[in-house]
């Protein structure tokens, strides 16, 4: 099988190596038994228990993490030596009753080690077959609202260069959003939420030009929060975690030097959909990103898009895009 997961032109940091992704794939369908066992074969590794609902399957790109995503149910322990021997004596069946029902409403998440970019046909195999095997996505049940996340780590920490990535995003947003026909009970979630309309009008300002502890304070002052389609705050928490926590106080955030895309789900059940597509789209904004005179035309007309006018009125921005895209080869 040819690849199918499109490579960005800038594949190595500023110290020479390859970037890498991190992904993560939130999913159905499939009992956590048969998933740790399914994926161990597929990704050609060895799987071991961490902790109840939680394996990690070695690897030789490292290691994979396949847990329940629920912390009150990885850490429910009804057989706790602690507990009344009358909870205890209940608590084998009670465990199999909350199994059940767990992993049909609580997704499984796979999660990935730091990929290299060339790595990623694995990923594209993984979600193939699984699909095979009965893996469901978020169109299966209006209460699931499973996600694939990237954690694409950048070319540099410069922060010129996280602009660009930022100003691409802006500028693409509604037509990646078109892209992943995002699924009716994701939309309906606070998980990918655009950023501040006052914050994108002035992180697309022709004279915006920050340092990277302005940037950070431009962006956490009309975004304190992870529940943003593309989240900033573990690449802040890298870079100056001091000035995160004057602003944000999670534990959840987690320190990498990565972009944080949240906007794509899982669509794993459906034959039309793949990895690579949901990858693929991200590659566009990456060539964007590293294209600084097609990235200062496209935000000029993202720019005049969001001004009232007769035009803005009766055409669509992203049928612009995507005209614009296609008229540059991005798409």
């Amino acid at each position: 099988m040819s690849n199918r997961c499109s490579m960005p032109d800038i594949m190595r940091t500023d110290d020479g190596k390859e970037r890498k992704v991190g992904v993560e794939i939130e999913l159905s369908g499939l009992g956590y038994e048969a998933l740790v066992s399914l994926s161990s074969q597929l990704l050609g590794g060895e799987a071991k228990a961490v902790s109840r609902y939680v394996s990690e399957i070695s690897t030789d790109v490292g290691a994979f993490t396949i847990e329940l995503d629920s912390d009150p149910i990885k850490d429910l322990d009804l057989q706790d030596q602690r507990l009344p021997e009358s909870v205890q004596e209940l608590g084998g069946q009670a465990m199999s009753v909350i199994d059940a029902a767990a992993e049909k409403i609580v997704p499984l998440e796979i999660i990935s080690p730091p990929l290299p970019f060339s790595e990623l046909e694995r990923i594209e195999k993984l979600c193939d077959e699984l699909r095979k095997a009965g893996a469901l996505g978020s169109r299966e049940a209006i209460y699931y609202a499973f996600g694939l996340q990237l954690n694409p780590e950048l070319p540099d920490l410069k922060a010129s260069t996280l602009v660009r990535y930022l100003q691409a995003f802006a500028a693409l947003y509604e037509w990646l959003k078109t892209r992943h026909q995002i699924d009716l009970s994701r939309k309906f979630t606070s998980y990918i939420e655009p950023w501040s309309s006052t914050y994108t009008d002035l992180l697309v300002a022709e004279d915006y030009d920050p340092d990277m502890d302005q940037l950070m304070k431009d962006y956490l002052h009309y975004n304190p929060t992870r529940n943003k389609a593309l989240d900033l705050l573990p690449l802040f928490a890298h870079l100056n975690s001091d000035l995160l926590s004057a602003y944000v106080k999670d534990e959840r955030i987690k320190s990498r030097p990565t972009l944080h895309y949240r906007l794509p789900d899982c669509d794993i059940d459906n034959p039309l959909w793949h990895f690579s597509t949901v990858w693929n789209d991200w590659v566009v904004l990456e060539q964007l990103a590293a294209n600084a005179g097609d990235l200062a035309e496209l935000v000029t007309e993202f720019r005049k898009s969001r001004k009232l006018s007769f035009h803005n009125l009766t055409h669509s921005w992203v049928d612009t895009c995507e005209q614009w895209l296609r008229s540059r080869s991005y798409a």
